[in-house]
């Protein structure tokens, strides 16, 4: 039985991180990342300008990680990249690196599933000791993982799902949003209130100082387990003209000014609520007692509390993913690819970025 570790080298680029990561098994090694701070100036990610600033990054991103890690390009036993959903032209400068890179050392390309690798971030384990080394005995390291099936509420800028996961590579979308998802959301409620950009960060921040009970804000009513938040974020809109009544007293910045705590504890404790029950309802009702989030939303404190709330109070095993696993990452594009690796599915030169890409 061959016992030799597997490295993996993992591109991602869907948006405006430009990251690689460098795996042994399922042990991380080196994540690296680089953002984008370009976008600030326009209040939103912009395309041409994300995918300009990853041509840039691509190449020394990749090589601090590869020096980081402690291993040679030709160590590498294969290249995973994100071949979607995302944005085209940022999928394919990370794409195209990992084809150039898989080509000129003639080891395997794994295409990976954003939002599939999300879930399986999950799964990767700390490297340990600095003088774990490749080849040698993993270190001993207490490391929870969920166990098969599972449920994972995937929450982020451009997607919001309930994912049945019944095995590394077998998922099921149970529930999603039919048109904004929630991570959207908390942007465009932050950019109304003019707070910088991203400003879902920035909600949770000012949300701990605030009454989540003040305010009230409309959940919409969708059957299953599918989420809507576009009704919300016109009701935010309103309500913050309107100074939260009909009486317009004051003007809506010096309403926010006044209110800015309560107001985003309050959109916070909505839209998390919304999630909550949604992701509550679907344990119950498929029997699971094993819940887990990612995404960049679960970041959020709000929604973390919660979920540890719902573990204390009804007794779920909860899994929330380390913080630098939860935004956008190359280490969960590796620990796919890792499980890819083991099952042989792996891809030609002939394979296309995807702007969209179901699992």
């Amino acid at each position: 039985m061959n016992t030799k570790p597997v490295l993996i080298l993992g591109i991602e680029s869907s948006c405006d991180e430009t990251a690689a990561a460098v795996l042994c098994d399922t042990n991380i090694l080196a994540n690296v990342i680089a953002g984008q701070e370009v976008h600030k100036n326009f209040g939103g990610v912009v395309p041409e300008l994300a995918s300009r600033a990853h041509q840039q990054n691509i190449i020394p991103v990749v090589d601090e990680a590869l020096k980081k890690a402690g291993v040679k390009k030709e160590d590498i036993n294969a290249v995973a990249f994100t071949q979607g959903p995302g944005l085209l032209g940022s999928l394919l400068v990370g794409g195209s690196f990992a084809k150039a890179f898989a080509l000129a050392l003639n080891i395997p390309l794994i295409p990976v599933n954003h939002m599939q690798a999300h879930v399986l971030a999950h799964f990767i384990k700390p490297a340990g000791s600095k003088e774990y080394a490749v080849g040698s005995k993993q270190p001993n390291t207490e490391h929870q993982i969920p166990t098969f099936p599972f449920l994972c509420l995937t929450v982020s800028g451009g997607h919001t799902q309930i994912v049945l996961v019944k095995d590394y590579l077998e998922m099921e979308v149970i529930g999603q949003t039919t048109d904004d998802a929630a991570g959207e959301a908390f942007d465009k409620a932050a950019k109304i209130m003019g707070l910088p950009y991203p400003g879902g960060p920035l909600i949770d921040k000012y949300a701990k100082g605030g009454n989540p009970l003040r305010f009230k804000f409309p959940v919409a009513k969708v059957p299953g387990y599918d989420f809507s938040f576009s009704g919300l974020k016109t009701s935010f809109m309103y309500f913050i003209r309107d100074n939260g009544s009909d009486n317009n007293s004051i003007s809506p910045e010096d309403f926010i000014a006044k209110n800015l705590n309560d107001i985003c504890a309050s959109l916070q404790h909505t839209i998390v609520q919304t999630l909550v029950v949604k992701l509550k309802t679907a344990a119950k009702e498929l029997g699971i007692r094993e819940v887990a989030i990612a995404g960049g939303v679960s970041a959020n404190s709000g929604l973390r509390n919660a979920l540890l709330e719902m573990q204390a109070a009804e007794g779920y095993k909860v899994f929330i993913p380390p913080f630098e696993y939860c935004t956008d990452n190359a280490a969960m594009i590796a620990i796919t690819g890792h499980y890819k690796y083991l099952q042989g599915q792996t891809t030609g030169q002939e394979t296309a970025s995807k702007a969209r890409l179901y699992f």
